[in-house]
């Protein structure tokens, strides 16, 4: 009898094997030889599941956003209920922000997979949906916990900048996580208050 084939398991196989190797070296790095020697697979069941390394990094990109996205809500649903809209802010920032390992690693491939972007319209429109989402969600929640002439939609943006280029402070070793922590904090106090 044929052994049977998980091919989501595969598919997600191949996607952690990509992770790993363009967290070691950048999306230079990443072919579908290097990343079926991660994975421990052969070339061909590479390409069965991927015909061309864009294809392959579409769907890495798509696993990384489902992997942050999975991070977030964990963290959501582990904080004390019922959150205040800031709660729930610094909750949803300080999950992004790469203050341990795993992070840092999603971090540094994130971080590649932005500059691919700008080369790539579909990955492009990945994260610019994200990005609006994101934005937006700031944006709700500062709405709901200032009720006074604040831009919610600017605030909002700019604690996503934040977040984005407390990150990159981070990865570059530039800024210890404690310092990205307290200059988040030191943000938020700003848009809402002690």
């Amino acid at each position: 009898m044929p052994k049977k084939v998980d091919h989501r398991e595969r598919r997600a196989l191949i996607v952690d094997a990509l992770m790993k190797v363009a967290a070691r070296g950048g999306l230079e790095a990443v072919s579908l030889r290097h990343v079926a020697t991660e994975a421990g697979v052969t070339t061909g069941m590479v390409q069965h599941y991927f015909s061309t390394k864009d294809e392959m990094m579409r769907f890495a990109l798509s696993g990384i956003v489902e992997r942050t996205t999975a991070r977030i809500d964990a963290a959501m649903a582990a904080a004390p209920q019922p959150m205040t809209p800031a709660a729930t802010v610094r909750t949803l920032l300080i999950t992004l922000l790469p203050l341990d390992e795993e992070r840092r690693a999603d971090g540094t491939v994130g971080l590649a997979f932005l500059a691919y972007s700008a080369v790539e319209p579909t990955a492009a429109d990945l994260l610019r949906d994200g990005t609006t989402q994101m934005a937006a969600f700031l944006a709700d929640q500062i709405a709901l916990a200032r009720r006074d002439e604040i831009d919610a939609t600017g605030a909002g943006a700019g604690l996503l900048a934040l977040m984005e280029g407390l990150s990159l402070y981070v990865l570059g070793g530039h800024y210890t996580a404690e310092a990205a922590v307290r200059a988040l904090d030191a943000h938020l106090r700003l848009v809402f208050g002690d």
